[in-house]
């Protein structure tokens, strides 16, 4: 690889059973039409050649033994790092196919960590199946914070498509507990972290974030609850003290119609399905996970792993390919601004 060349993308394979293999085999059939930069695949070679041939796809599989082998070989097939490999079985995961899917998440990790790659895509993996074989984490975003040495309160999900930018405050818990959760300790530090990295990675100078209520109707004034009162909306006024363009409380029922989402670059929900919602009724066939936070790059499509279309070939690779572009979209905003800052 030469010296102008930019690092190829990392690409876990997630669980072979799932969606991933054929959709990260289509993305690479799509490469040209989709503008997309060279990626390579941490193992799976057995599990990507059969997962094309049954979607009747031309992708050859293309073995290399470094990154820096990417480029040279993306133009023939999709390549290759490792040799751990399972039998490829649609729709039925198992125990081989987990430790396939924790071996390729773990090197393609330690690769981009170790700057042999510019950014890491992960495939869709499936919780339950690898926490049997030893995956202790929530998801691949605790992971990920715990491989690079970050605290996972600095891990910031973000989903992005092309009309909306969403982050949920709380993720993997129990409704019921989300009251609990809020603080606005926790608010401002995930605001700072969604703010610095949309004008560092999107390019946005000054960014807006538009922070929903908790309650319905953002609490109507006290009467269905104070959440908004205690919590966020002091969250709210310390932000702008600290010059974040921060609104809201928002009523979440009328914060993304078309004409409230023209009004800001981010809205930061208090729960998981007050965030995603949104994305995928808008944007679910180019939605993409991005963790914020992180000193490496992480992106995913905006979908799991749907055991039950697996293999059936009407899987839409729209995500997948979303999720690849934006990586090194934002692997080069980081590029130029290395070099213009020295």
């Amino acid at each position: 690889m030469s010296a102008q060349q930019p690092l190829p993308i990392a690409i876990s394979l997630g669980d072979p059973a799932g969606i991933g293999p054929e959709l990260i085999a289509e993305a690479w059939v799509r490469r040209s039409e989709a503008g997309l930069a060279p990626f390579f695949v941490l193992g799976g070679a057995k599990v990507l050649a059969a997962a094309s041939a049954l979607r009747g796809l031309d992708c050859p599989v293309i073995a290399i033994s470094h990154p820096a082998e990417t480029h040279d070989a993306f133009a023939r097939g999709v390549p290759v790092l490792g040799a751990a490999d399972a039998g490829y079985t649609p729709g039925q995961p198992d125990d081989a196919g987990a430790r396939l899917a924790l071996a390729s998440l773990t090197e393609a990790t330690q690769l981009v960590r170790d700057g042999e790659a510019a950014a890491l895509v992960t495939a869709p993996i499936a919780k339950a199946e690898l926490a049997k074989v030893g995956f202790d984490f929530p998801g691949q975003t605790e992971f990920l914070a715990n491989a690079c040495g970050a605290s996972t309160e600095d891990a910031v999900m973000m989903l992005a498509g092309p009309s909306l930018r969403t982050v949920p405050l709380t993720v993997h818990c129990a409704l019921a507990e989300v009251p609990g959760q809020l603080s606005q300790e926790l608010i401002c530090n995930k605001a700072r972290i969604v703010a610095a990295a949309l004008t560092r990675d999107f390019g946005i100078d000054r960014p807006r974030l538009a922070l929903t209520g908790l309650n319905p109707h953002a609490g109507e004034g006290g009467k269905f609850g104070d959440e908004e009162a205690r919590i966020i909306a002091p969250a709210v006024a310390a932000l702008r003290k600290e010059g974040i363009d921060a609104s809201g409380p928002h009523s979440a029922d009328a914060l993304f119609t078309p004409r409230s989402r023209a009004t800001f670059d981010a809205a930061l929900c208090m729960y998981h399905d007050q965030a995603l919602i949104p994305i995928k009724a808008l944007d679910f066939d180019e939605g993409v996970n991005v963790t914020l936070g992180l000193p490496i790059i992480r992106t995913s499509p905006d979908h799991g792993t749907a055991f039950e279309i697996a293999g059936k070939g009407i899987a839409d690779p729209g995500a997948m390919i979303a999720a690849i572009r934006m990586a090194s979209a934002t692997a080069a905003r980081r590029a130029q601004n290395h070099v213009a800052h020295g």
